[in-house]
């Protein structure tokens, strides 16, 4: 099967399109058929081991991912397809279903034509009003922002918050705090994404390049970091004009998992949450993929399609 591998730690070029051995499924996994998959902020930090954070935070990191080179030598933390075969015990899905999932706790793998995952994994039936390239994008962005606001114990019509609203962290939880959580949401981003976080749901949206929100005097129920980008000043301050400050680097543990991923297909399939797609790339313009990320400026989530057999998904 065709796959991206990066064997070495470094810029985007790292990344080559090989031919790997097809795995296989054992007794309680189900082979999945590739049709899409995504590039996030953190396959790019991964490749790169440009690690953000203090010393003990960069020290876990490379001994999670390999002090010398990668461990897990293919990326790709979320996909959506097709399931090809299932093991001899598994008996929540069958060849012929549709699914989405997190690869973040079975060693990544979404860049690849098939992937094996566990039956009892963060996998789901893919939700029916989605593509393949939208449903790739929920579990990784929608769980981190579902799992940190979750721990705002927002109440409806508290005042929420969200700073990085157009990114795909952002986009998901300006959409949860007001259709989910029932919040008045103020969205912080650039001028240029200022309609679409609006469109979302924000009642407010603010320009961060002509106003920052610390110095408004205004105060929030919930402040939310979704970029994690505030510096330790502008925490200080953002901690002084809400009850509750959450930041998407310390309040998304524990966030990957079934629970989540389930609610997430519900309040998509309700049209309460819609994933915000910026770009899709072929699985052989990776490396393109993961150059726009890097960038910064994305907004919502970059897909990346998947060929299988002549076909793209």
């Amino acid at each position: 099967m065709k796959a991206v591998v990066y064997r070495e730690y470094g810029p985007s070029h790292v990344l080559k399109l090989e031919e790997v051995e097809k795995p296989t499924p054992s007794a309680r996994e189900v082979l999945v058929r590739v049709h899409a998959t995504t590039v996030t902020i953190g396959d790019t930090i991964m490749r790169s081991l440009n690690i953000p954070g203090p010393f003990w935070q960069r020290f876990l990191a490379r001994l999670y991912l390999g002090f010398r080179r990668p461990k897990r030598t293919i990326l790709g933390m979320e996909l959506a397809g097709a399931i090809e075969a299932v093991g001899d015990k598994v008996t929540r899905f069958k060849p012929g279903d549709l699914v989405f999932a997190s690869t973040f706790g079975v060693d990544f793998g979404g860049y690849a034509e098939y992937k094996c995952l566990p039956e009892n994994g963060v996998l789901a039936h893919k939700p029916a009003n989605l593509s393949f390239a939208e449903a790739a994008a929920v579990p990784g962005a929608g769980q981190t922002a579902l799992q940190c606001l979750k721990k705002g114990r927002i109440q409806p019509g508290q005042k929420v918050l969200i700073y990085g609203a157009s990114g795909s962290v952002g986009t998901n939880a300006v959409q949860l705090a007001k259709n989910h959580f029932g919040a008045e949401v103020t969205g912080v981003c650039s001028a240029a994404n200022l309609e679409l976080v609006k469109s979302l749901g924000a009642v407010k949206v603010i320009d961060y390049s002509r106003e920052h929100f610390t110095q408004s005097g205004e105060t929030y129920d919930v402040i939310f970091d979704a970029v994690g980008k505030l510096s330790p000043a502008q925490v200080k301050r953002a901690r002084e004009q809400a009850s509750i400050y959450l930041n998407v680097h310390a309040d998304s543990a524990g966030g990957d998992k079934l629970e989540n991923l389930l609610l997430l297909k519900e309040l998509v399939e309700a049209g309460k949450v819609r994933p915000v797609i910026d770009r899709v790339y072929p699985l052989e313009q990776i490396i393109e993929a993961h150059r726009y990320v890097e960038q910064g400026h994305k907004k919502g989530n970059v897909v990346i399609t998947v060929e299988n057999g002549g076909k793209t998904y």
